[in-house]
C-alpha cells in the first residue's frame, strides 16, 4: 500500500477501536512514522515514539527497585500511564534480540515488568527491510505473528499531497512530477540519496538558497538544478491568478510541470482557483487542467473552500462539463 492508504487503514483501526498490534513494513525515508504521527493528530489522540534501537533492555522494562526481599520493576517515564494514544516502537528490527524480547511482552501481553498499557493505547511498531540495506534482525516468529503487517511503498501522489499541505517548495513539487523516479532512489555508493524524507529536508535547503546535494545526493541535485533554470521560463503566475494572463501555455515539459505546481501551490482563495483553471482551460491539454484539478481540490478541502468553489463552478458551464467527473469524485 502507499501512504496515503495506509493512514486510512490506521485511521479505520481506531475508529473501530481494533487493537490488534500494527507492523509497518517498508524503506527508509517514506515517512512510516510521519504517517502514525498524522494519524494520532487527525484522531486527537496522545503518540509516543520509541526508538526501541536508541535502547537498552533495563531502558523498557525499569529499573529493578528491591523492597521487602522482593525485587519491583519501577517502568520508564517515556510509557503512558492514562488517556488515549499510540505507543509506536519504531526501529524495532534494528534492536538486538534481547531488546526486541522485552518489546515483545509489550506487543503479545501488552504489559513489561510492573506496567500495563493504558486500555485506550494502541501498540503499534514499523521497521525497514533488508533489501533496504539495513541492518536488522530477524523477528522472533512468535512476535511477528501477533502482528498484522502492512507493507508500504512510496507513492509520489501521496508525496505530493503532503508536500502541498505543508508548503514544500513547489519547484520540487514540479520537478518530482516531471521525475518520477527520483522520489526515492537509494544509492549504495553515497550517502545521501533522494526520498520523501530528503525532499523534505532539501525543501528547507531550497528555501535558504543552499545546495540540495547534501540532502538528496550530487546526481539528483544536478538534475534539480537544470530543471530550476528551465522553470525560470514559466508565464506570471500572478497574472493568471488574477485572470488576466494572456500568456499561452509553455512547450517546454519541464516548464509545464513547474508551472503547473507553482499554480496549485499559489492558489489560496476560489476566485484565483477558478481564475487559474479557466486559463488552463482555454490554453492547456485537457490532461494539465486534470492534473491541477486532482491536486488542488484536496487542498481546497483541506482549507474548507471547496463547498464555495463548487458553488462558483455552477455559473461556469464550461468548466463544469469540463470537470465533472473530478467534482463527483472530490464530492
Amino acid at each position: 500500500m502507499h501512504p496515503g492508504h495506509l493512514f486510512e487503514y490506521l485511521s479505520t483501526l481506531i475508529a473501530h477501536r481494533v487493537q490488534h498490534s500494527v507492523m509497518i513494513w517498508g524503506p527508509p525515508g517514506i515517512g512510516k512514522s510521519s504517517v502514525v504521527a498524522q494519524v494520532a493528530a487527525q484522531r486527537q489522540i496522545g503518540f509516543i515514539d520509541i526508538r526501541l534501537s536508541q535502547l537498552a533492555p533495563t531502558d523498557l522494562r525499569g529499573v529493578p527497585v528491591p523492597r521487602d526481599g522482593i525485587t519491583y520493576w519501577f517502568p520508564p517515564e517515556f510509557l503512558p500511564r492514562d488517556g488515549a494514544g499510540i505507543l509506536f516502537l519504531d526501529e524495532i528490527n534494528l534492536a538486538p534480540p534481547a531488546l526486541q524480547g522485552v518489546a515483545q511482552q509489550l506487543v503479545l501481553d501488552r504489559r513489561v515488568g510492573n506496567y500495563t498499557v493504558p486500555p485506550g493505547w494502541f501498540v503499534w511498531a514499523a521497521g525497514n527491510r533488508k533489501e533496504d540495506r539495513a541492518a536488522v534482525f530477524d523477528m522472533p516468529a512468535p512476535l511477528a505473528n501477533r502482528f498484522l503487517h502492512l507493507r508500504v511503498e512510496p507513492d509520489l501522489d501521496s508525496f505530493r499531497h503532503y508536500a502541498i499541505g505543508r508548503n514544500v517548495h513547489e519547484q520540487i513539487i514540479g520537478f518530482l512530477n516531471f521525475r518520477p523516479s527520483l522520489l526515492h532512489k537509494p544509492d549504495a555508493s553515497s550517502e545521501s540519496w533522494p526520498s520523501p524524507r530528503s525532499w523534505e529536508m532539501a525543501d528547507t535547503l531550497l528555501k535558504l538558497d543552499l545546495d540540495l546535494a547534501p540532502s538528496i545526493g550530487a546526481g539528483a541535485a544536478a538534475e534539480f538544478r537544470v530543471f530550476r533554470q528551465a522553470a525560470a521560463q514559466i508565464p506570471a503566475i500572478d497574472a493568471i491568478l488574477k485572470g488576466k494572463s494572456k500568456e499561452a501555455f509553455p512547450q517546454e515539459p519541464s516548464v509545464q510541470y513547474a508551472l503547473s505546481s507553482g499554480l496549485v501551490s499559489r492558489i489560496a482563495t476560489v476566485e484565483q482557483a477558478l481564475h487559474a483553471l479557466r486559463w488552463l482551460s482555454r490554453n492547456a491539454a485537457p490532461e494539465w487542467v486534470q492534473m491541477v484539478a486532482a491536486d488542488l481540490f484536496p487542498k481546497l478541502r483541506a482549507r474548507k473552500l471547496f463547498d464555495e468553489f463548487s458553488r462558483q463552478m455552477r455559473d461556469d458551464a464550461g468548466l463544469m462539463e469540463f470537470l465533472a467527473d473530478f467534482l463527483a469524485l472530490a464530492a
